[in-house]
């Protein structure tokens, strides 16, 4: 059963400056999900825009207008010393003007890719707000070689359209009907390589792919030459710990270079978005399928 949508917290600016007000008051703020003072734009300059409002965000992180293929924006929240979560989950990193960012780049995208890892780690449900000009959210896209999800989780049980399972044949059967029992549409690939999943992408008219990991999916998206931009935050925390990074996978391949677009700040939070370096062309590279 589909639980009945709630309404979506109005995200506001709550003051011209940032003082020294304390932990528990940006705590209080961060809950409220309000930015605490002005989002600043570093990059590019701006004089007459140099502070941004909520709506401000579709504009400046709207995709190409017509991309001609998929176009891959990966998001990812970083503390400053590289850790990708605390206690296993990315929450623990967030800040207001990084979750109105992330809310921002789910109603510019066609669908939201993920990896299985991530979803059953951050317990996903749909998204909740509409897509841009559409009158329903992306739908959330499951890269899973094993079909390895549970029924009861929110992807599944809490959203406003089907959620995609995109697996293969070689997983076992049973998990496969359990999870179209659930709701889901499941999508049987002859592989998970980064290629045939943008295709699949492609096929249904997803040209605006947001990624939002895990570091699995991400490095091989990297390996593949697929990744168009980057948006990456750093939390002004250091969180040491055993973290992961941001992506990973095998060794050996020369580093891709990115061109750094646009840089805002909020109360020491950096929003940071790089994308595809001038003359590099994507050409997506066949590579091992993603667990």
């Amino acid at each position: 059963m589909r639980k009945v949508p709630v309404p979506f917290p109005l995200i506001t600016l709550t003051g011209i400056g940032v003082d020294d007000g304390g932990r528990e008051r940006r705590a209080a703020v961060a809950a409220a999900g309000c930015w605490d003072g002005p989002v600043r734009r570093l990059l590019p300059p701006d004089p007459a825009a140099a502070d941004l409002a909520p709506e401000d965000l579709p504009e400046v992180y709207a995709y190409p207008p017509d991309p001609g293929r998929p176009w891959v924006r990966v998001n990812f929240v970083s503390s400053l010393d590289g850790a990708v979560s605390v206690d296993g989950r990315s929450g623990g990193l967030g800040t207001p003007a990084d979750k109105a960012v992330f809310g921002t780049l789910r109603r510019l995208a066609d669908v939201v890719l993920v990896g299985a890892g991530t979803a059953r780690a951050e317990r996903y449900r749909g998204a909740r707000r509409p897509t841009l000009g559409r009158d329903v959210p992306p739908p959330i896209a499951v890269v899973t070689g094993s079909a390895a999800l549970e029924p009861d989780l929110g992807l599944f049980t809490d959203t406003f359209v089907p959620t995609i399972v995109l697996t293969t044949a070689a997983a076992p059967p049973g998990r496969r009907a359990t999870l179209r029992e659930a709701g889901a549409e499941v999508v049987e690939l002859p592989d998970l390589a980064v290629a045939t999943l943008l295709g699949e992408l492609e096929r249904r008219g997803m040209r605006r792919v947001l990624c939002e990991g895990g570091p699995g999916l991400h490095g091989d998206l990297i390996a593949a030459g697929a990744v168009d931009e980057l948006c990456l935050t750093l939390s002004p925390l250091l969180a040491a710990g055993d973290a992961g990074r941001i992506a990973h996978g095998p060794a050996g391949r020369a580093p891709e270079g990115m061109r750094l677009a646009t840089v805002l700040e909020e109360d020491g939070t950096l929003l940071l978005r790089y994308v595809r370096a001038a003359g590099r062309d994507r050409r997506i590279r066949r590579s091992g399928d993603v667990a």
